[in-house]
C-alpha cells in the first residue's frame, strides 16, 4: 500500500467502523494503539481520533503528529453523538470524504489492487518455497488458498479434513470445488479418528479440546509426510489481528484458525488476509473469481456439528443433524432466504419428547432452528422468517428425517445468547 490513514485507538468501540467507512471510500485505513504510532511511516497520509474522551487531552503527547500529518477528530466536538452515530450520518461521511481529499489520497484501494499487490508480495516473500495450508471450505480459508496459489502455484500443498462433523455431502463437494479452482489439494477421511476420540463426552468445552487436537494430530502426520515445507498459511483476518493486542500491548484474545500447531513443525507463519475484514475478504474473493457458494457461505464452525449436536456424539446423531440441517438450508435458498440472513443452522438437542406417527406413539428427538442477523458475529439479532416458510421446514423435517418428531425456532438474540449452542 503506497498511501494510508491510519486510526489512533485510545479504546473507542467505533475504530472498526470508522475503519470501515474509510476504506470503503478507496483508502487503505490502519488501526494502531496509541502507544505504537509508526512515527516514520512515508505512506501515512492523514491520522484520525476516535471518539475517546482521551483523544484530546493525550493527542499533544504523541510528538510531532499535528505538524506532520494532517489530522479528523471525531469526538467531543460532534455534540451528544457518538462517532460511531454520526460517521454513518451523510453529514459524517461528508467530512470523512472531505478529510480524505483535504489528504490528496488516490483512492484506489480495491479488491483488484489489493490482489495485485498481495500477489507480488507473496512472489517475493515465498519465491520457491512451499506452503501448506488447511482448507475449512469457509471463504477466509478459501481466498487464502487463491491468493497463494496465484502467488506460487503447486508449491501450495492444501490439506481438506472430514472429521466427520461436515455438513450433509460437504467434504465431497468443496473437495470438487477446489479442485476445480486448480488447488493441490489432498481431502483426508478423519471421521473414524474423531468419533472414537469424542465417543461417551457431553462436555463442550471437552469437545472442543478434543477436536481441536485432533485437527493438531491429522494435520502433524500429513504435514510430517511432506518434504521441505517451510510455510504455513493461514486465513488470519484484521479483527483477529484488532483483538490479539489491547491499546496498552497485553493479549485481549489469542487466534489460531489451525488450533495451534506443535512448535516443533517449526513453520515460518504466512497471512494473505491479515490487513482485512470479513466484507473485504468476500468482495476479494469475488473478484478472484471464487463460486458464490464458498464465498458468500454462512460462517460455519471450526467444530462443525460438534457443537451443535448437544449432549454425546455418535454417528446416528450427526446423520440426524445433517439430514435436518440440509432440509432447513436447502428451503432457505430456495425461498430466496440465504443471502438475508448471517448464519443459519440446525440444531440437535439431547431430549426426546413424545409423538404421534400415523396411529402410533413416537419418543424422539427436538431440532431447533437457528437464524440470525450480524455484521461482525459480536452481536447478533434473530431473523424474523417468515411463519410459512418455518411451517414449511419443520413440516419437512419432521416427515422425513427417522428420529425427529418436534421442531422448535430459537428468538434469541446475542447478547445474552450466543449465536452457537456450545
Amino acid at each position: 500500500m503506497n498511501e494510508k490513514i491510519i486510526i489512533v485507538d485510545f479504546g473507542s468501540p467505533s475504530i472498526q467502523l470508522i475503519c470501515r467507512k474509510i476504506r470503503e471510500l478507496n483508502v487503505y485505513c490502519e488501526i494502531v494503539p496509541y502507544n505504537r504510532f509508526p512515527e516514520n511511516d512515508p505512506f501515512i497520509k492523514g491520522v484520525v481520533f476516535s471518539d475517546s474522551p482521551y483523544a484530546v487531552h493525550e493527542q499533544t503527547d504523541l510528538s510531532g503528529i499535528q505538524k506532520k500529518y494532517p489530522v479528523l477528530f471525531l469526538g467531543p466536538s460532534w455534540g451528544e453523538l457518538s462517532c460511531h452515530d454520526s460517521v454513518q450520518t451523510p453529514e459524517g461521511l461528508k467530512t470523512v470524504e472531505d478529510f480524505l481529499s483535504f489528504c490528496g489520497c488516490s483512492r484506489l484501494w480495491t479488491p483488484a489492487a489489493f490482489i495485485a499487490f498481495t500477489v507480488n508480495e507473496l512472489k517475493k516473500t515465498l519465491r520457491n518455497d512451499k506452503v501448506i495450508l488447511a482448507l475449512s471450505g469457509g471463504v477466509d480459508s478459501t481466498v487464502t488458498a487463491l491468493l497463494l496459489h496465484k502467488a506460487i502455484g503447486a508449491q501450495l500443498i492444501c490439506l481438506f479434513v472430514d472429521h466427520g462433523l461436515l455438513r450433509k455431502n460437504e467434504f465431497s463437494s468443496v473437495l470438487l470445488a477446489y479442485k476445480e479452482m486448480g488447488l493441490n489439494i489432498k481431502g483426508i477421511d478423519a471421521r473414524e479418528q474423531f468419533y472414537t476420540a469424542l465417543a461417551g463426552v457431553t462436555d463442550p468445552e471437552q469437545k472442543r479440546k478434543i477436536i481441536g487436537k485432533g485437527f493438531i494430530d491429522v494435520f502433524e502426520r500429513e504435514a510430517n509426510q511432506l518434504k521441505d515445507i517451510q510455510w504455513l498459511g493461514q486465513g488470519t483476518i484484521y479483527p483477529d489481528v484488532i483483538e490479539s493486542l489491547s491499546i496498552t500491548g497485553m493479549v485481549i484474545k489469542s487466534h489460531h484458525n489451525v488450533g495451534g500447531l506443535p512448535e516443533k513443525m517449526n513453520l515460518k507463519l504466512i497471512e494473505p488476509l491479515r490487513l482485512l475484514f470479513k466484507d473485504e475478504v468476500r468482495r476479494v474473493g469475488y473478484e478472484l473469481g471464487i463460486p458464490k457458494q464458498l464465498v458468500a457461505r454462512h460462517p460455519f464452525p471450526g467444530p462443525g456439528l460438534g457443537i451443535r449436536l448437544l449432549g454425546d456424539i455418535t454417528p446416528e446423531k450427526v446423520h440426524i443433524l445433517q439430514e435436518a440441517d440440509e432440509i432447513f438450508i436447502s428451503l432457505l435458498r430456495a425461498w430466496d432466504l440465504y443471502d438475508q440472513v448471517w448464519q443459519a443452522a440446525a440444531i440437535l438437542l439431547p431430549i426426546r419428547s413424545v409423538g404421534v406417527s400415523g396411529d402410533k406413539r413416537t419418543y424422539e428427538y427436538t431440532v431447533v432452528l437457528r437464524a440470525v442477523h450480524s455484521i461482525d458475529a459480536m452481536t447478533a439479532q434473530w431473523a424474523h422468517l417468515p411463519h410459512d416458510f418455518l411451517a414449511k421446514v419443520a413440516d419437512e423435517i419432521m416427515h422425513n428425517v427417522d428420529g425427529v418428531n418436534r421442531v422448535v425456532y430459537d428468538i434469541s438474540s446475542k447478547p445474552p445468547a450466543t449465536i452457537e449452542w456450545e
